[in-house]
């Protein structure tokens, strides 16, 4: 195993650990701001809708979301969502994404992530973020920056801003072309083992799978580096460079 030149992560579990999602909560703090709602809507009936046009397009089942490849960003789906319910809302798409993901799902950096992107960069391993997530991509920017705000990522990309969702290999593609980098010079970090570890294998990098607040059930594959800690794979990674 030898030492990357470059580190990309996945964002959710991963830099991030989020709280178990609650819709209602989310919307519940977007309807403070509503400036119309025509047939007088609960937090309750609006979140069942959202979830019967999710179901629709099969948009976060635990068990299928990584076979759909092609995001639906938020700024297309909120609109929608509201407007279709007569419900206006004096936000901006991308202030709807803050407020309802504040409350839906508020998060803090996974227990040792800060003081192993301290490592990478006394190391000179570049650093950067692919995330499958529908907010606006300046929302996303937004909250890694605040929780994680000594971090040197060089780019964070998410689908809502670029289309392809992991596993997809164009989006791992985009992010070694923006690297300016090779496959084998880059290693990927996630939890989710068919979008953060079958994603990254196809396109040629390495993947570290994290299972350190992993939010899913998994069955251990032991062809792959494996770590439930960030100290853990640090130590990986020193026996690595003294090889």
């Amino acid at each position: 195993m030898k030492l990357p030149k470059m580190v990309l992560f996945d964002y959710g579990q991963t830099l991030i650990a989020e709280q178990k999602f609650d819709g209602i909560k989310g919307t519940e703090a977007v309807l403070q701001y509503a400036v119309k709602n025509k047939y007088h809507l609960s937090a309750e009936q609006i979140q069942a809708r959202a979830n019967e046009i999710n179901r629709e397009f099969g948009r976060f089942d635990p068990e299928k979301r990584h076979l759909f490849q092609i995001e639906i960003p938020n700024t297309m789906f909120t609109p929608y969502l509201y407007e279709s319910q007569g419900i206006e809302i004096a936000l901006s798409n991308s202030e709807i994404d803050t407020v309802f993901w504040n409350a839906a799902a508020p998060g803090a950096p996974t227990e040792g992530i800060q003081k192993f992107l301290e490592y990478l960069k006394q190391k000179g391993i570049r650093t950067g973020v692919i995330s499958n997530i529908s907010y606006a991509p300046s929302v996303v920017a937004e909250r890694i920056n605040r929780l994680l705000p000594e971090n040197t990522f060089e780019f964070i990309i998410t689908s809502s801003n670029f289309i392809f969702r992991k596993p997809h290999q164009r989006i791992f593609d985009l992010a070694l072309e923006k690297a300016d980098l090779k496959p084998e010079e880059v290693w990927y970090i996630g939890d989710q083992y068919e979008c953060d570890i079958k994603g990254p294998l196809n396109a040629g990098l390495l993947p570290v799978w994290y299972i350190g607040a992993i939010d899913l059930s998994y069955t251990e594959d032991k062809s792959i580096l494996t770590v439930a800690n960030w100290e853990e794979l640090r130590l990986r990674m020193e026996e690595a460079g003294t090889d």
